[in-house]
Order: structure tokens, then C-alpha cells, then sequence
């Protein structure tokens, strides 16, 4: 017996399970918090630096179960669920406890009236109950690890389940066990198969359904180690697994359906984890359109954030983001199993020219390199591939060879260039008996090789040996069905290797604590406040970023004097904190070259912001500088991530072009460039029509300064946009033109 025994909770217990019919499928969500230990690293804002792995060898390999609500009562929803737990707990060793204040055995094992009467302390409570929160709290008692939530009627049901929701995550953080669900089905606790070797693939998805393609996998021979369904996330989410699984040295790589993200900070702590372990991350995230985002808050209660945001964030991490769940299956099984590649190579091998031109077109243009091969190893092809077929890459070698000795030749002697990494040979349909012998040596190679070699079987029908029994049977080919999803996985396969052999965590190198620019410019700070234009471009000098030579004036005769002091020509602009956008109501004069146009232009934009009733702090007389690369770089707060450092075209053009790249910090010098090369203009940079290259090298030192400035002042700074910043010609800096910064 542990724990103490209170009538009342028995009673309730008795009542829940019998008001529901037994079923599990009716009750609760919240954004509990990840469990934060005090002593671990955390940043100048506070945010942990490293992930928390949970421990959960338990939840999966328990040792004794639970089964509260059990049932073997025909028609019962939970007698299915019983019974499927029963074999479950049999093939991992684990002994098996029912619970049910009415039954004295289910399936013939002693059944237990409540959790107070359990004879021993249990790794997993199964909750099979429409209402898991007083259950929690009787778990509470015991010591229980884990635990399971079915029961639906959560945050996925508005916001009355979010309630219900938050007070089921308060008391499992009170308890001290850890949860997976609400919401959430049996795929845990799915028979794997254990007669397949090899790295795995670990699966998490929010939604069980979603996941069947990639469990599926095993009937091809891709062997799946986890699944992982996390439902409404109450408690356990698909960060903890991902950082669990980063460390299991049997998985091979990690496959995810995420609706959305409960922890954008926790899910990048997770990504950092796999990648500084070399365990790639693939994953489908639902909301990339509106209706996309409204359906997958309807289905989990979560927030799937500004999609440019994820999607950056998880490129960032090295997270491979696709879009389909059949991407997902082939990409996932590409990179749990190939070998690190020896070279970025491509070579497209196939028995029609135009069966090569085409995929090689295809390949090309999603990025992938495909090198000539050298004059020597087009010769040496031409040993068994007739003079007039082209060699090069695309290799066409006509179709005979292949029926003889010749095949397995070419085969080799394309494996052996070293600038080749990757060999696909693509089967557009099949015509034995030439198709089973390619298909036989492309097998054998591979066999006999460390490089990868990729087929993509175009047959609909898919029931031929040469598939079914030589192709799919061979742990060193990987078969795909489409050129689209070849050239998906064999892309994320070379950048994931490219990417964990230069990867540096960016946490390493996050500031701990704040500089002396964020004391001078916390000073500056007026919570709930836009700053004026003066007030804003102090903030950017805290932090050390050029702004152009100016003064603020409250007079016609000041504004000659500082005219003077800053030199013509001279920009005049209404400097205020309700001013947003002010070259629209006709609040700044460019080019101004004498006292006189000094005058005017001040009367004229104080006579312009009263009849706008805008107030003013003054007229702002600043150095005009023309000549250089008009970019933004702004901050902005995601409800995920936090704060987010975007850098893009400048002026006008980023309302007409939305050219921007977004990054989510901490983040190094490497990737401040990597948005750089992201932009559609990034050629402006370079230098166009005469123009000398921009400097870049400012830029990048302007955008790590802004990256430091949202760190420090985190929550307190609510938006800042500098547009223009003017990049000048190399060697000469950046200046900021403009700039808006809004407190919280």
C-alpha cells in the first residue's frame, strides 16, 4: 500500500469513472512553464541557456503501469485500451496494475480501488478518465513519474478548456510528476518492430494520425525506435522529446508534426541540443497560411507564431522544415541512416538523356551541385559508354551497358571521383529484365561503397521485384517514389552534414550580463511610450551605432545656427513622439542649402504639426547624407520566440518588396551575414551600375549591435525600426537616417 488512504478522493474517483462510461475521450491545457533549475546558465534576460533534459528512460521502459480506469467490460472504450496496454506493458517488461473502485480483476489481474491501494510505487499512470485533474492530485501521493492524459475538452475547445487546461498544468507542476497530454491517444505505446537494425527514426506528433506514414516506415525496413504523441502539451512537449531523444544513441533522426510551438525559447534550447549532437531534425509545422494557423489552434489551443518568424528560427537552429508528410518519411529515413557525405557532388545517372536533363534541371535549381567530372573520368566512361553520349554529368549511358558486365562498371567508376558524394539514378518505370540487373548493381555498389547512392522508382504500381525485394531490402540504397522527394531529402541530407560540422552554439556566446550601453540607455526607456525620433537615435548611440551629425531646435533662428554647425545641405524633419511615419504628412525637407530655406522649413513643419495637432519636441536639423545602400534593421516581439533582429531593404522598398531575413538571438557574426545573402537586393550590396560595394562588414556590426540592444532590454523595448539605414561605400560605415522605438 502507498500513501494514505482519503475516503473522499475514492468516492470521486468512483463517481468520475462511472459519470463518463468509462470513456477518456471528454476533459483540460495550459502553458506550464518548463521546469527551470535555479543553477543552470541563463542569459542577461534571464532565459536558460541550455536545455533541461528530462529523464524519461521511465515513460518509455517502465517498470510497473497503472491503469486507472481499466475496464474488460465488452463495449467499454476503455476495454481496448486496456487490452492494447496489457500486451504493451508484456513486451517491455513492465508489470501491470488496473485501477477501477468497482472491479476486482479486469483481464484476470488483481484490480485495484484507487490509487492509495496500489502495492507498489509505478513508473506510468495511464489516465483512462474524462476529468485527469483530481487524479493528478491523488498521483501527487504516491510518487508516481509519469503520467498520461487522454481526455479531450482542453485548450483545443476555446477558452474555458484553456482554464481547465492551465489548472491541470499548475497541479502537475505542484505534483511533481510529468505529464504527456491532455489530448492525446496510444501511439507511445504502438508495437515496434525489433528485428530491423540500424539507426532509428524517433517520431513526435501532436497529432497521432499525422504520424502513420512515418511508423509505416517499418514495412519498408526503416526501423522506428520512439513515437512520441504530445497532444495539447499541458505538461511534456515536443521540446523535451526532441532533447531526449538528441541523446538516445540508437536515434538516427528526429521526425516531427508540430502544430504549434508551446515554448518558442525551449524549442530552439531543444534544436541546439540535437544539433550540437549531430541529430538532424525534420519537421512538418502547420500555419504557413491563415487558415492553416486557425485549424491548428482549433485542433491543440496553441500558437503557431508568425511563420516567417519559425521558419527562420528553425533554420537558424538546423532544423529541416518540409511540407508534406511524405517528405517527412523520406527525408526523416535518409538522414537516419546515410553515412556523412565525402563530397557536396551530385552525379544523375540514368539510361535516357532526357530522363537526366530533366531530373538534373530539377536538382539544380533547388541548389544541389552537380560537378563535371573531369576529362579523366569522361574518358574512362567512354570505356563502356558509347563517344557521342554525353558523360559529363548528367552520366546517359544509353541503356545497353546496363545488361551486361558493363553496368556495375560505370557504376564504380562514378563512386570512385572524389568530388562525387552522391550518386541518383533515376528508374522513371520498369523494363526488365534491364531494369532488375540496374537495379542489382545499383544495390551491390552501394553495398561495396561509403558514398550514397539514391534510386528514385517512378512506377505507380510499386508491386515489382526489382522494388519490393532488391531496392527496399537494401539498407544502403535509399528508394524514392518522386524526383520532388529525392531532391528534398538528398538537399537536407548535404545540409545538415555542411551545417553540424561548422556549428557553434550560439548560447555559448550569449551575453550574461548587460553592458554599460544598456544602463545608458535603459535611461531612455518610457514604458508604454513611443520615443520620439531625437529620443530614439540617443537609444541606437547607447549602443554605439552612428546616426548623422544633428541638433534639436525649438526656434528659427537655432535651427540657422545648428544649420551651420552640422553643414549643408541639411535635412530638416518634425522630431516628436506620437510621429510615426513623417515624410507622408509632409514633416521632413531634404537638400536645404541656405539660411533662408532654413526659415521657411521650420515655419512650414511647425505650422504643418499644428494643424495635425501633433505634439513636438522640436525640429530636428540633421547632416544629409545621400550617397550608399538604403537597408532596415528593426526589432520586433514574437509571442514565441521573444524578441526578433530583422535586417532587409530599406526606404520604400521594404513596404514594396518585403525583402527582409529575420533571425531570432542569440545568434553569431555567421548568421548576421546569412541574412545578408538571404535577400532578394543582396546584389545592391555588392555593388550595381557603377556603384562601389557597400559595407557590408558595418552592417553586419550594426545588426549585432541591435541584437544586443533586444537582449538587454528584452520586454521593455516593444518594437524598434531604423529605415533608412544609410550603408555606405566600404570602408566608410552605416548611419542611421531614421529611427522609431517603442517601449512596452
Amino acid at each position: 500500500m502507498l500513501g494514505s488512504t482519503h475516503g473522499t478522493l475514492t468516492t470521486d474517483f468512483r463517481a468520475r469513472v462511472e459519470a463518463c462510461g468509462e470513456s477518456p475521450r471528454t476533459a483540460v491545457h495550459s502553458s506550464a512553464a518548463p521546469s527551470a533549475d535555479d543553477a543552470v546558465a541563463v542569459d542577461v534576460s534571464g532565459r536558460p541557456l541550455h536545455a533541461d533534459v528530462p529523464d524519461l528512460d521511465r515513460f518509455f521502459r517502465p517498470e510497473s503501469v497503472a491503469v486507472i480506469g481499466a475496464s474488460d467490460a465488452e463495449g467499454r472504450p476503455n476495454t481496448g485500451i486496456t487490452r492494447q496496454l496489457i500486451a504493451w506493458a508484456e513486451r517491455v517488461g513492465a508489470r501491470i496494475h488496473p485501477v477501477h473502485p468497482t472491479r476486482p480483476t479486469v483481464f484476470g489481474l488483481t484490480c485495484h480501488a484507487s490509487v492509495a491501494d496500489l502495492p507498489e510505487q509505478v513508473d506510468l499512470a495511464v489516465l483512462l478518465v474524462a476529468d485527469p485533474l483530481p487524479v493528478i492530485e491523488e498521483l501527487a501521493e504516491t510518487k508516481v513519474k509519469f503520467a498520461v492524459a487522454f481526455a479531450s475538452g482542453f485548450a483545443e475547445t476555446g477558452d474555458a478548456g484553456a482554464a481547465a487546461q492551465d489548472r491541470l498544468g499548475a497541479a502537475v507542476q505542484r505534483s511533481g510528476l510529468r505529464l504527456l497530454g491532455p489530448n492525446t491517444n496510444l501511439n507511445a505505446f504502438e508495437e515496434f518492430r525489433d528485428d530491423l537494425d540500424g539507426p532509428a527514426i524517433a517520431l513526435i506528433t501532436q497529432s497521432g494520425h499525422q504520424g502513420r506514414p512515418v511508423y509505416t516506415l517499418q514495412e519498408l525496413g526503416i526501423r522506428l525506435s520512439h513515437w512520441a504523441p504530445t497532444g495539447n502539451e499541458a505538461d511534456l512537449e515536443t521540446s523535451d522529446f526532441i532533447s531526449y531523444f538528441a541523446e538516445q544513441p540508437e536515434v538516427g533522426a528526429i521526425a516531427c508534426y508540430v502544430e504549434g510551438l508551446k515554448d518558442g525559447r525551449s524549442f530552439l534550447l531543444a534544436a541546439d541540443r540535437a544539433a550540437r549532437n549531430g541529430v538532424p531534425v525534420v519537421a512538418v509545422k502547420v500555419g504557413r497560411t491563415e487558415t492553416g494557423a486557425r485549424m491548428a489552434a482549433s485542433h491543440t489551443g496553441k500558437l503557431t507564431g508568425a511563420d516567417t518568424v519559425v521558419d527562420a528560427a528553425m533554420r537558424q537552429f538546423g532544423v529541416i522544415r518540409v511540407d508534406g508528410l511524405d517528405e517527412l518519411q523520406d527525408t526523416a529515413a535518409l538522414l537516419a541512416r546515410a553515412r556523412k557525405p565525402q563530397a557536396d557532388g551530385v552525379v544523375v545517372y540514368s539510361i535516357s538523356g532526357g530522363t537526366g536533363a530533366h531530373f538534373s534541371d530539377l536538382a539544380t535549381e533547388a541548389g544541389l551541385t552537380l560537378p563535371t567530372l573531369s576529362e579523366a573520368k569522361q574518358q574512362e566512361l567512354h570505356q563502356w559508354i558509347p563517344e557521342y553520349l554525353n558523360v559529363a554529368n548528367p552520366v546517359d549511358n544509353g541503356g545497353h551497358p546496363v545488361g551486361d558486365w558493363r553496368g556495375r562498371k560505370i557504376i564504380d567508376a562514378i563512386l570512385a571521383d572524389p568530388s562525387v558524394g552522391v550518386l541518383i539514378c533515376p528508374i522513371t518505370g520498369p523494363f526488365p529484365p534491364m531494369s532488375d540487373k540496374l537495379a542489382q548493381d545499383l544495390v551491390d555498389a552501394a553495398e561495396a561503397s561509403d558514398k550514397l547512392v539514391c534510386v528514385i522508382w517512378g512506377s505507380p504500381v510499386g508491386t515489382e521485384d526489382a522494388y519490393r525485394t532488391t531496392l527496399l531490402g537494401s539498407s544502403r540504397v535509399a528508394t524514392f517514389r518522386t524526383f520532388g522527394n529525392c531532391i528534398t531529402a538528398v538537399r537536407a541530407y548535404l545540409g545538415h552534414h555542411r551545417f553540424t560540422a561548422g556549428y557553434r552554439s550560439p548560447f555559448e556566446d550569449a551575453p550574461r550580463t548587460p553592458s554599460p550601453s544598456y544602463r545608458k540607455a535603459q535611461a531612455l526607456m518610457r514604458p508604454g511610450q513611443q520615443l520620439s525620433e531625437h529620443a530614439a537615435k540617443q537609444l541606437l548611440r547607447a549602443y554605439g551605432i552612428r546616426v548623422p551629425r544633428e541638433q534639436l531646435v525649438t526656434s528659427a533662428a537655432a535651427a540657422v545656427r545648428a544649420a551651420g554647425l552640422v553643414g549643408y545641405p541639411v535635412v530638416m524633419k518634425a522630431s516628436g513622439p506620437q510621429l510615426g511615419h513623417k515624410t507622408e504628412l509632409g514633416l521632413v525637407k531634404i537638400g536645404l542649402t541656405s539660411a533662408s530655406q532654413i526659415r521657411d522649413a521650420y515655419r512650414e513643419l511647425t505650422d504643418i504639426a499644428r494643424y495635425e495637432n501633433v505634439p513636438l519636441d522640436g525640429i530636428l536639423v540633421c547632416q544629409m547624407v545621400e550617397r550608399g545602400v538604403e537597408m532596415v534593421v528593426g526589432v520586433t516581439q514574437d509571442d514565441l520566440f521573444g524578441p526578433t533582429v530583422t535586417v532587409g531593404l530599406g526606404g520604400v522598398l521594404v513596404e514594396v518588396l518585403h525583402d527582409a531575413a529575420v533571425r531570432v538571438p542569440p545568434f553569431g557574426e555567421d548568421q548576421a551575414r546569412a541574412m545578408l545573402t538571404e535577400l532578394r537586393g543582396h546584389a545592391l550590396l555588392e555593388g550595381v551600375r557603377g556603384a562601389p560595394p557597400a559595407d557590408v562588414d558595418a552592417l553586419v556590426e550594426v545588426v549585432l549591435r541591435i541584437q544586443r540592444m533586444a537582449l538587454e532590454l528584452g520586454d521593455e523595448l516593444s518594437e524598434l525600426d531604423i529605415n533608412p539605414l544609410m550603408v555606405l561605400p566600404r570602408g566608410q560605415g552605416a548611419v542611421a537616417l531614421d529611427a522609431l522605438a517603442i517601449c512596452r
